[in-house]
């Protein structure tokens, strides 16, 4: 007889992480396919983290008390609003699980974070996708347009990843305007510590809203990828019942300490940020230089259209030592997602960049 495997779970798109590098006749490799930071950990985070180690054979502190206290402060929201896991992605899956049910739907854009269809397929709703603009950027009134009796949630992803694009306050202010109460709107903030455009979203100030949820992590900016920690803020009711959900004792006794020293090192943080937003313009505008398409980004990365030809020229990054992440589905929005790493990835990937056939 066969396991009862629920049909949700059968045949849920896989996660493709960015690949690593290899290295090729002892030249340099870089991976630049998982928008990972490529600083180390800030000042002080390794000695917390090591610290914390002392402690392995303790469970964590399941309620996460002390950073939910620093975190609230910090960001100027009660306490209650705060809901952690294991990364920001995460924290969707178990807002999806808590939201979603069959019969249910969920808007997201299309393309933008792979997780989406995967937390939603899984949940039990079924995903509506929305393509993006021609700009690369979320069709607003086209998501407005997709939503129904049956609709429970709908994502926004700012600055979209993996296009880079930022979604302005006043657009998102008009369309929340229009989205039903009962709706959950979840912004997710992953790259948020990168945005310097000034009519971009703070998806802090929209939280007097009811059905507004935003995400956010110590996996990007703060360079805490490898210990998975991030969380939303939302309605407490909502919260409460993300903390029940998610599994105990799941955000470890060394990521709540690497997480406390990570936001005492803001002064490193706004630092290196500000070097890699740097990079980022040089970045886009020597793309551009080059005749390549390249829509405007806010995140830690950029984003290279290459219809037909994005498996193609992703292998030419790789075979010339740069991994980049191709999206490569048979859509017009395929391309390719570059990672800004550090100067000499940089400058190797604009190299190749120029070589593309």
């Amino acid at each position: 007889m066969a396991l009862q495997i629920r049909p949700e779970a059968a045949g849920l798109p896989v996660y493709q992480p960015g690949r690593r590098p290899a290295e090729i006749d002892g030249r340099p490799a870089y991976k630049l396919s998982s928008n990972e930071n490529p600083y180390p950990p800030l000042p002080g985070v390794l000695a917390a983290a090591t610290a914390a180690c002392e402690e392995l054979n303790r469970y964590p502190d399941l309620a996460v008390p002390r950073l939910t206290e620093v975190l609230a402060g910090r960001l100027g929201v009660d306490p209650a609003r705060l809901a952690f896991g294991t990364g920001s992605v995460a924290v969707l899956f178990h807002l999806l699980n808590v939201l979603g049910r069959r019969g249910a739907e969920i808007v997201y854009p299309f393309r933008s974070f792979e997780a989406y269809p995967i937390a939603t397929q899984l949940s039990g709703a079924t995903g509506v996708p929305v393509p993006l603009t021609a700009a690369y950027e979320h069709d607003l009134d086209a998501m407005l347009a997709a939503i129904t009796p049956a609709t429970v949630a709908v994502l926004l992803c700012t600055p979209n990843n993996p296009t880079g694009p930022a979604l302005r306050q006043s657009d998102v202010e008009i369309f929340l305007d229009q989205v039903p109460p009962d709706v959950a709107v979840l912004i997710d903030e992953a790259y948020v510590e990168f945005v310097d455009a000034p009519d971009a979203v703070n998806g802090l100030t929209l939280l007097e809203r009811p059905n507004v949820v935003v995400l956010r992590t110590f996996s990007k900016a703060y360079g805490l990828a490898g210990l998975r920690i991030g969380y939303c803020v939302g309605p407490p009711e909502l919260t409460a019942v993300v903390r029940a959900s998610a599994n105990p004792f799941g955000v470890t006794t060394i990521a709540q300490a690497a997480a406390l020293a990570s936001l005492e090192a803001e002064a490193a943080l706004r630092e290196r940020v500000a070097e890699l937003v740097v990079r980022r313009t040089a970045l886009l505008k020597g793309l551009r230089e080059l005749g390549l398409p390249v829509p405007d980004t806010q995140g830690n990365f950029v984003w290279l259209p290459a219809g037909p030809r994005t498996q193609q020229w992703a292998e030419a990054f790789a075979d010339a030592g740069v991994t980049v992440r191709p999206y490569a589905s048979g859509s017009p929005f395929d391309g390719i997602r570059i990672t800004i790493g550090e100067p000499a990835a940089n400058d190797l990937a604009l190299e190749i960049a120029a070589r593309l056939p």
